[in-house]
């Protein structure tokens, strides 16, 4: 499902106007159910002990009252859009957010319909029924055909991309395995994997851990700078990940942290600010074909000499 190619020999991958660097932000728009929700296969995170869960779902509830705005004003201020990884529940429940979607056009891939009900232990008819159910719910509201998903707390059954790739989607932001979308070799559609973050991503780092605010901004100029110099040396497109969330990174004392970030990473004329579905086109029409055979070549060498050595 995941064919291995290294990334300093497979073939190489350009981005649009010879662009060396494709950032992307991930701006995870949340909804936390107050209340336990049914749960499959395991409870859902690490909730108070009695309900309601006040405290955690009143500090995502923040994200979606002031930090929306806090964040979408910075990005304005930039003149870059994020895409939105979207509870796809808030649609429905707060038309206000899904107006202001709609008035931006702004790219979303589905985080699931809460954050708070996962697909571990799902079968094959109840996970191709809550696939239904995100691809309708965008349809519904925006118009826009459903492209990618980061999955619910990143959360997945075995036949996950399987089943994504059979409904329709074209990429699968839950893997962090590359600085490249790659292949996902499914055996149907066209799927590949979209690079995201679980370091340069405000909520690991600061829900309730000793993190130093400054470490996230540290750690994203770092990134960027590397990854820019590693496509110089290796001649190749790579790709950038920021993962945030409006209750973490649009709290007043953040905010000017996602400031500072932005104003590093704006204005080289290396680098190409897109959105996933832009990236995911992109890389589907000129380097999908080349490096899944490439993987694949690969893995049946491995294979060979896996089979000569037994």
């Amino acid at each position: 499902m995941t064919p291995y190619s290294p990334i300093v020999d497979r073939p190489k991958l350009e981005w649009p106007g010879g662009k060396r660097l494709a950032v992307w932000t991930a701006l995870n728009v949340e909804h936390y159910e107050m209340m336990t929700p049914p749960a499959v296969g395991r409870v859902t995170w690490d909730r108070v002990t009695h309900e309601p869960d006040v405290r955690e779902y009143s500090l995502r509830d923040h994200g979606n009252r002031v930090g929306l705005w806090r964040t979408l004003e910075a990005y304005d201020a930039v003149g870059i859009a994020p895409t939105l990884s979207l509870n796809l529940a808030v649609l429905d429940m707060f038309p206000r957010i899904r107006d202001e979607i709609i008035e931006r056009d702004l790219c979303v891939m589905s985080h699931g319909i809460f954050n708070t009900r996962f697909l571990f232990g799902m079968e094959p008819e109840e996970e191709r029924a809550f696939y239904t159910d995100n691809i309708e719910s965008l349809q519904r509201h925006t118009g826009h055909r459903l492209r990618g998903m980061l999955t619910p707390a990143v959360s997945n059954t075995p036949n996950t991309p399987t089943l994504m790739a059979e409904m329709g989607f074209t990429y699968h932001a839950d893997w962090v395995h590359d600085d490249q979308p790659v292949p996902l070799d499914v055996g149907v559609g066209r799927m590949i994997s979209m690079p995201y973050s679980y370091d340069l991503n405000d909520a690991p780092l600061w829900d309730g851990r000793p993190y130093s605010g400054d470490y996230l901004v540290d750690s994203c100029i770092a990134q960027f700078d590397r990854l820019l110099a590693d496509a110089e040396r290796w001649d190749t497109g790579l790709t950038m990940c920021i993962a945030l969330h409006p209750y973490q990174i649009g709290q007043p004392q953040h905010i000017g942290r996602l400031r500072r970030i932005l104003d590093h990473i704006v204005g080289d004329d290396r680098v190409w600010h897109a959105t996933a579905d832009e990236i995911a086109d992109h890389y589907l029409e000129h380097a999908y074909d080349e490096q899944l055979a490439y993987a694949r070549d690969l893995a049946a060498v491995g294979a060979a000499r896996s089979s000569d050595a037994r």
